[in-house]
């Protein structure tokens, strides 16, 4: 069915990278669950009326979020898709993490609004009216829910959206829900024993943990999250293809929104390399990082030695000392300058995060003194820095 809608809805599907196949993958999943969403309400409104349950209503209001969630992803995506202008370079795509933080508040306030019905329905619990026909239809609604959450996956991994993954998210949160609620209607018709209130203080606080997965979920984009591991070594590995870079480090990206990143990283040249031979060779992986990767890529070019044997023995010398000391550094940027009484080490060192000033400071101290017994005129200068990628 997924693929159904898709084929006749979307044209050119297959062309994700497109801003304007990613808004119209956005606007089919916004309508589907427009659609889905306030059948589900009136179905269970209804049931809910008739057989005064909480839990049941409290289900209904929920779908009824829902769709107002789609129609704030509607939104959130069509402006999403807006050209970059002169106020937005980078274009309009963190609105739809916005929008999605949105949905998640939406999420929360029905949850604490029938947490707070299920609480009065505890104390002053009032009598069911059970019929097997709304137990049916409740079943069908969690199709109906299974089946919106499951197409919003598949659209969702396809385009790599956030709202779409976190409305599948609430879907299932709304299966494991409506699936008490049954729960409850069916233990009340065998026992006569009335869980409603419970069964709705339940379903809230589901609910709200719903809310406050997509929260951070969509969160973490806005703040400024670490580099995926798979998309870090995609970009090195485009970078470190072509014949002349040496290596490379210092990835950094920058998200602006699904699909919109900019990205700088630091490619490693021979130092003895015609620098305008180089140029050229960064610009033209910087223009194929936009074609190919859909990435704005801006290259430092960093010179590294690569024909002076002593400089390369020691430098691979100092990544197996620090790697006996800790195997969650490594260096880059090395050089070497000789005096008579001296010799500088002058390199970066990549620490995890967390480490302090003090552990900082012990790393280096063992280092040197490793080195030192190689030969008592090393000198190292360390610059200490981080790695942006996600562990």
């Amino acid at each position: 069915m997924a693929d159904f809608l898709v084929r006749h809805f979307i044209k050119d599907y297959d062309s994700t990278q497109k801003t304007e196949v990613r808004t119209a993958y956005g606007v089919l999943a916004s309508v589907v669950g427009i659609v889905c969403n306030v059948f589900l309400f009136f179905v269970k409104f209804l049931v809910g009326f008739f057989m005064n349950s909480i839990s049941v209503t409290a289900d209904a209001f929920n779908n009824l979020s829902d769709a107002a969630s789609s129609v704030i992803s509607f939104v959130g995506v069509k402006m999403a898709g807006k050209p970059a202008d002169q106020e937005h370079p980078f274009g309009h795509g963190r609105i739809e993490y916005i929008a999605a933080l949105i949905v998640s508040f939406l999420v929360l306030e029905v949850g604490f609004s029938f947490l707070k019905d299920s609480i009065s329905k505890i104390r002053t619990p009032e009598e069911l009216n059970f019929q097997t026909v709304s137990v049916v239809i409740l079943l069908l609604s969690i199709g109906v829910k299974l089946w919106l959450g499951v197409f919003n996956r598949r659209l969702g991994r396809r385009i790599d959206s956030k709202v779409m993954m976190a409305v599948f998210t609430d879907s299932m949160g709304d299966v494991i829900t409506t699936s008490a609620t049954v729960l409850s209607l069916v233990f009340y018709g065998a026992t006569g024993i009335n869980i409603d209130g419970i069964v709705g203080a339940g379903v809230a606080l589901v609910v709200m943990w719903a809310g406050v997965g997509i929260a951070r979920d969509t969160l973490e984009p806005l703040i400024g999250e670490a580099i995926d591991p798979e998309t870090c070594r995609e970009i090195k590995d485009f970078v470190e293809s072509y014949s002349g870079i040496k290596g490379t480090h210092d990835l950094i990206v920058h998200n602006y929104g699904p699909n919109r990143s900019m990205a700088s990283i630091h490619a490693e040249v021979p130092n003895d390399a015609d620098i305008e031979e180089a140029h050229e060779l960064i610009d033209r992986i910087e223009r194929d990082a936009a074609k190919k990767l859909n990435l704005f890529l801006v290259i430092h070019m960093d010179p590294v030695e690569v024909r002076n044997e002593e400089v390369v023995a020691l430098k691979e010398e100092v990544q197996r000392l620090l790697k006996e000391i800790d195997p969650g550094c490594s260096i880059h940027d090395f050089r070497m300058v000789k005096g008579k009484e001296q010799i500088n080490l002058i390199f970066d060192m990549i620490v995890p995060f967390g480490y302090g000033e003090e552990k900082k400071k012990e790393i280096q101290q063992r280092l040197l003194e490793k080195l030192r017994l190689l030969d008592e005129r090393y000198h190292c200068v360390i610059t200490m820095e981080h790695d942006y990628m996600a562990k």
